[in-house]
């Protein structure tokens, strides 16, 4: 997907005041300092649709601390009356650490019959490592009838950074010998080497990847046009993350930005796309 397609679907809300915050966003009120807040749960976008279908994926290996769901989905009852809000807790834990094409199998069979009871169309907030595998999962899913996907604090562009659940995971390793291990076969199978992505050996990364090289269309591969069309079919596309975030690096990964050779970040529209190497990019 070219970046302006999903610019022009898109809509930001920074967190914390003095970060930046792009274009008009509905779901994003400005603050009394010219900026947006640290949203603390969901945000419910207008929509003509009646029903809601809300997964939330906890992902502990890319979270400091765990989001509570039952607080997060209060307020949907009250604020948009007979909503039916659906929590799908799986691979939590350790299980968090499978790879995330097995995540994306596993959520993909509990949301598939949920959509089927909700021909209208369904919402999806996803957070952390969980916005990734709703992002696989919206590509390689034919016909699904997502209104909104709504990332929350996800490494869309990846993850490089050391935090506690990486030095819990790979106690003698530091992010900048990490690539040796996430870009190897057996690297490949833990979720967080699936979005590994060291600015400073980016051919490995390119090469090694099994999961987020592919949904970025970074490499290419035979079924990249069918994974293109099918995420376009998402009506809105709303990406919530914040200098604040503590986790996620470089925060602005959450918003399609990431760093250079030099780790300089280059916003989304900043991104690589020469031919032969991103030239389908998300």
């Amino acid at each position: 997907m070219a970046w302006g397609e999903l610019q022009a679907g898109a809509c930001w809300a920074s967190g914390g005041c003095g970060s930046p915050r792009r274009g008009s966003c509905s779901c994003c009120r400005s603050c009394s300092r010219g900026c947006c807040p640290r949203l603390p749960r969901p945000i419910a976008l207008p929509t003509n649709r009646s029903s809601w279908c809300t997964v939330s994926l906890t992902a502990h290996t890319a979270s400091a601390t765990c989001w509570n769901t039952s607080t997060s989905i209060a307020p949907f009852p009250q604020t948009h009356p007979g909503t039916v809000v659906t929590v799908l807790d799986l691979f939590d834990g350790r299980e968090s650490l499978r790879p995330l094409w097995e995540q994306v199998q596993g959520f993909g069979e509990a949301v598939a019959p949920i959509m089927a009871k909700a021909p209208e169309g369904v919402h999806l907030i996803c957070y952390s490592q969980g916005g990734l595998v709703c992002r696989a999962l919206l590509s390689v899913m034919d016909e699904h009838n997502v209104d909104s996907f709504i990332s929350l604090s996800s490494p869309q562009m990846g993850q490089y950074g050391d935090t506690d659940y990486l030095k819990w995971l790979f106690p003698t390793s530091m992010r900048s010998n990490l690539y040796r291990i996430c870009y190897s076969p057996w690297g490949q199978e833990f979720s967080i080497c699936n979005y590994w992505h060291d600015p400073h050996h980016d051919d490995l990364y390119l090469n090694a990847s099994s999961f987020l090289a592919l949904i970025n269309g970074e490499r290419d591969h035979p079924n990249a046009t069918a994974w293109r069309k099918n995420f376009l079919r998402v009506g809105r596309l709303v990406l919530i993350g914040g200098p604040d975030d503590g986790v996620i690096t470089p925060w602005q990964s959450s918003f399609f930005g990431f760093y250079d050779a030099n780790e300089t970040v280059l916003e989304m529209e900043e991104q690589p796309a020469e031919a032969g190497k991103r030239e389908t990019r998300f």
